[in-house]
């Protein structure tokens, strides 16, 4: 009699389930820290917009705050050469164009609001597809504190015209 060689049928059957059980278990840890990563990603882009409007209304007084984003970064994707009131280029292309309109960044989309003629403003940052890219969205104004945005039906506090949960440190 022969001795076979290779493996049995019960045993790539059980390395298979093995495979699968390690797996159902990995892939909802990485989708978790997937999206805490873009959820880190919306704050600190809110704070570079805050920075950018800082330094926006300090460079064209007349203005006040920028109107859009579009205004804060550059025409183009290529680099900025000559920044103007119209394009300041104080913040990236990706970010500037990261309204619902376009594309987003990091799986979050940006809302940019100003109010009582561009003397005060208000950011939003809201996930791309909620409970997937992002589970909580985000908002800012001048005053520069990034706040958790309310969930839906929950009753609304305002904070500088910003709708918000709870101050993020």
């Amino acid at each position: 009699m022969r001795k076979a060689k290779g493996f049995s049928l019960i045993e790539l059957l059980i390395v298979v389930a093995i495979i699968l059980i390690i797996a159902a278990i990995a892939i909802p840890n990485l989708l978790r820290a997937r999206m805490a990563a873009n959820e880190s990603s919306a704050v600190s882009s809110l704070r570079t917009i805050n920075s950018a409007e800082v330094s926006y209304q300090s460079a064209y007084p007349q203005s006040g705050y920028s109107s859009t984003l579009a205004q804060l970064g550059p025409a183009s994707a290529a680099a900025c050469t000559a920044p103007t009131a119209a394009n300041a280029c104080l913040i990236d292309y990706t970010l500037a164009n990261a309204t619902v309109s376009t594309s987003p960044k990091s799986g979050y989309y940006f809302t940019f609001t100003t109010l009582n003629s561009q003397s005060s403003y208000v950011n939003d940052a809201e996930p791309q597809t909620p409970n997937q890219t992002g589970i909580r969205g985000f908002c800012s104004s001048e005053d520069g504190v990034i706040h958790q945005a309310q969930p839906a039906g929950s009753a609304q506090t305002t904070v500088n015209g910003c709708s918000a949960l709870a101050t993020l440190q």
